[in-house]
């Protein structure tokens, strides 16, 4: 029984790097190949997504103790991740706003045209009120996406845990 632990924990670091990357990938895609602009809050919500990828992959060298709580490590960032996407989506319905000023639209007053012209940001940002849909024809946003499936991705990261907790011996 414990011989078909440490394979199963091994695919499950292994997969949970790969849908981290793949869930990074489409993100990246959707901004390469589709146009979206992502908001500042969109940007700190990959950052758990790396963090997992790299958990991943050092896990898959670890020791079998060790190698766990690489995995539990993985599920609280990923959770992490979806409380951050809860925090933009709720931007999104503005039930809040945002914390990052970042996300707020530049507001110019005084001087002349050139130093308001200055004043801009080199790169155009855009407001983190403002939805992307990956989708056109669903409602769902890309953070309303991402927290749903951070949500699924940490709670099956949990349950995995669990279960080969108690079949451990």
């Amino acid at each position: 029984m414990r011989a078909m632990m440490i394979p199963r924990l091994r695919v499950a670091l292994a997969a949970s790097a790969i849908l981290a990357a793949l869930a990074l990938g489409i993100a990246l895609a959707s901004e390469a190949y589709e146009g979206l602009v992502p908001c500042a809050l969109c940007l700190i919500e990959r950052w758990p997504y790396r963090i997992a990828i790299a958990l991943g992959v050092i896990g898959l060298v670890l020791p079998r103790h060790l190698a766990r709580i690489a995995l539990a490590l993985i599920g609280v960032t990923i959770f992490a991740d979806a409380a951050i996407a809860a925090l933009h989506v709720g931007v999104e319905f503005r039930w809040w706003p945002s914390p990052l000023p970042e996300c707020m639209a530049p507001t110019f007053s005084g001087g002349s045209i050139a130093q308001r012209l200055a004043a801009m940001p080199a790169k155009p940002s855009k407001s983190c009120e403002d939805a992307s849909y990956l989708i056109p024809f669903i409602p769902v946003s890309m953070a309303a996406m991402n927290m749903l499936l951070a949500l699924v991705f940490a709670g099956g990261i949990g349950a995995f845990l669990l279960k080969t907790r108690r079949s451990a011996p």
